[in-house]
């Protein structure tokens, strides 16, 4: 723990203009990003009597060893900067705005030559468009199957729609009206756009027009005593009416806008948004941070609104040839940071609230307001986003009470039993997976503050001295981390070229004034494996082989000993300790992920091994197949005449292709 006096600047060398600046911890990495007015005021705060701080300022402070900042011109430039290097750096001191739960959305995948609706929980494709979030995924699928009726679009996936096309035959959706079948022909690619691009504008908000037209057309045959065609529109506008009157209408002058609203406790924050589009609520989403240093609120909503919009800038509205006139209201996508409204209303004013609507106008290309409601319809709907977002709240500290507590009670825990000198924020966990020996695959795992940090997992292919795997565990335990670690001191040397693995260095050290993270930039505070004093023994022989200096420890299955190397008997955690929960979590993660990375290697060489030994057939044409069913099972189970419709496979190939797959049935 280190002493701020060490590191504390000299006041007379901070200059008083606008900034950003970044806390570093003894590797490099950046632990906390601020931005400032004057940063000789605000830095100066943290240096003073440590007792007069947050407890997390304290802990933040005294766990950095050195303070760097940077000058801007202006307030707008420094809030843009705070915002690009949280985003980059994840510091742990930040307050970081999580969903507090995956939402689904409606996608329509308009980059596909026939576009596909279906229910998802990513919404990072190109190419497609996203409606909602949605709060249940009942919800979503009434809306969908309501839809379809009137815009009979394809939701099958690419493997279904391909064997259709191959069969020459509509799956069950087909025979019963509830897809179009483009799969067979029975509509043209250009109809079949147009009703996906009618299902998207609906789900954009243009309801009133479709609704007008259809029931127009509706009591047109009814006139021309067209009863059957008549009765089919009265249940397509049934449908329609309910999918839209399942958006309550909240402002009558159409009003876009996102509508803010906190909830805190001395602890913790609770954020709920509802997103209005054309004056009906489109969606909710919510988020539940830490207040790390005692945030009011409107700090909170500053970050909040700082990291919901930071990534608009550079996106366009106009998608598929449409433009946002055209199109009537703003794409209801998942209102994030692809889509800004010209109206923000607020449970709180943010701070520096002009700054903040300066840089979300440049960042939209419009004017954006910033508001707190007073009255009427707006405020009425504040005081229902606050209500949820308060019950948010409860339902959050009764599901998770004592969490952050358990946590930091687990790391002093394994500190205590273990013996380091720290709890250890950092920990690696590493796990071998293999089929008697073949396929071998490594796992590397790591959690930090207690909680996994999935973006840093890795997984290893295991090679061994002669390109064939490792004779065992133990070998290939060693591999591994001498392959980690060696990555570690080649880029804390500054070396250039390239790691074993085809990985290009970083070409120098570690920039101190950035804190810029590397693949393997940081030290771990304890390596954890799989196993038990021979494995133990193992990682820690290749991690003194090289030098570093980190703990290591064990856990065996069998009874749940921790190991520690030289050691004669295993340390033996409570059955009720937290710690050894943390452990055993660790353990099981690392194993999960080596499995999952065992599983697609050993699947994807079965395939190709026997895939290579059919001539005529290369990697392209492979793919394709693998394309078109999905597995080699599937690939089994089809007939000559549907391998024959795979775009490369001629009618020849595909006997080659059927008899090869089925030895010695002819």
């Amino acid at each position: 723990m280190a002493d701020p006096s060490t590191y504390r600047p000299r006041p007379a060398d901070i200059p008083t203009l606008p900034g950003v600046y970044r806390f570093l911890d003894p590797n490099g990495r950046v632990i906390y990003v601020g931005k400032a007015k004057n940063l000789r005021n605000r830095l100066s705060s943290y240096f003073h009597d440590l007792s007069a701080l947050h407890p997390r300022t304290q802990q933040m402070v005294t766990t950095a060893c050195a303070v760097k900042w940077v000058v801007v011109a202006t307030e707008v430039e420094a809030l843009t900067l705070e915002y690009s290097w949280i985003k980059e750096f994840a510091p742990r001191f930040n307050v970081m705005y999580r969903d507090d739960k995956s939402y689904p959305y409606l996608a329509l995948t308009m980059g596909d030559v026939y576009p596909r609706m279906h229910i998802t929980r990513e919404r990072k494709r190109k190419g497609t468009r996203y409606f909602g979030p949605y709060t249940k995924v009942w919800a979503i699928r009434e809306t969908m199957d309501l839809l379809l009726r009137v815009f009979p679009v394809r939701t099958c996936a690419k493997g279904a729609f391909a064997r259709a096309q191959a069969q020459g035959r509509p799956c069950l959706l087909g025979y019963i009206d509830k897809c179009s079948a483009p799969c067979v022909g029975r509509i043209s690619r250009e109809d079949h756009r147009a009703l996906a691009q009618g299902a998207a504008q609906f789900l954009a908000g243009r309801t009133g027009p479709l609704i007008r037209q259809v029931r127009s057309e509706m009591k047109d045959a009814a006139a021309g005593l067209e009863f059957e065609r008549a009765a089919k529109l009265r249940d397509d506008l049934v449908a329609l009416e309910t999918v839209a009157n399942k958006n309550a209408v909240v402002f009558d002058d159409g009003t876009n806008a996102d509508v803010f609203a906190l909830a805190m406790d001395e602890l913790e924050a609770a954020v709920q948004v509802f997103h209005v589009r054309g004056g009906r609520i489109r969606g909710e989403r919510g988020w539940v941070v830490d207040r790390l240093d005692a945030e009011e609120a409107d700090a909170l909503m500053e970050a909040l609104l700082t990291q919901v919009y930071g990534d608009a800038g550079g996106h366009t509205l106009e998608r598929d040839g449409e433009s946002e006139e055209a199109r009537g209201v703003d794409d209801v996508v998942h209102a994030s940071t692809q889509s800004i409204p010209d109206n923000i209303l607020v449970s709180a004013q943010p701070t520096n609230s002009s700054v903040l609507a300066q840089w979300l106008s440049g960042l939209r290309g419009g004017r954006v307001t910033i508001a707190v409601p007073k009255r009427g319809q707006k405020k009425a709907l504040m005081d229902t986003v606050a209500a949820n977002a308060a019950e948010a709240l409860r339902l959050h500290k009764t599901k998770r009470a004592g969490d952050l507590t358990e946590r930091s009670r687990a790391l002093e825990e394994i500190e205590e039993y273990v013996g380091l000198d720290s709890a250890p924020l950092r920990i690696e966990c590493y796990d071998i997976s293999h089929t008697q020996g073949s396929h071998q695959v490594a796992s590397m795992v790591v959690f930090e503050d207690g909680a996994p940090r999935k973006s840093a997992y890795r997984h290893f292919t295991i090679r061994g001295p002669a390109g064939e795997g490792a004779s065992d565990d133990t070998a290939a335990m060693d591999e591994v981390l001498t392959r980690r670690f060696r990555r570690l001191l080649a880029e804390e040397a500054g070396e250039s070229g390239y790691d074993e693995d085809g990985v290009a260095l970083a070409s120098g050290p570690l920039d101190p004034d950035t804190g810029r993270p590397r693949r393997f930039s940081y030290r771990p505070d304890l390596v954890v494996v799989d196993g038990g004093l021979p494995q133990v023994n193992a990682a820690a022989e290749a991690l003194a082989r090289l030098g570093i200096d980190v703990p290591v420890i064990g856990l065996a299955k069998r009874l749940e000993e921790v190991w520690i190397p030289g050691e004669e008997f295993p340390v033996i955690f409570p059955r009720t300790s937290s710690g050894l929960y943390l452990l055993q979590h660790v353990r099981d993660e690392s194993h999960r992920f080596a499995i999952t990375a065992h599983r697609k290697k050993r699947g994807r060489a079965m395939t190709r091994s026997l895939l290579d030994d059919i001539p005529g057939l290369g990697p392209a044409k492979q793919r394709s197949l693998l394309n078109a069913f999905g597995s080699l099972a599937k690939m089994r189970e089809a007939s000559e005449e549907d391998l024959a419709g795979v775009k490369g496979i001629g009618a020849k190939l595909a006997s080659t292709i059927y008899e090869a797959l089925h030895p010695g049935a002819s």
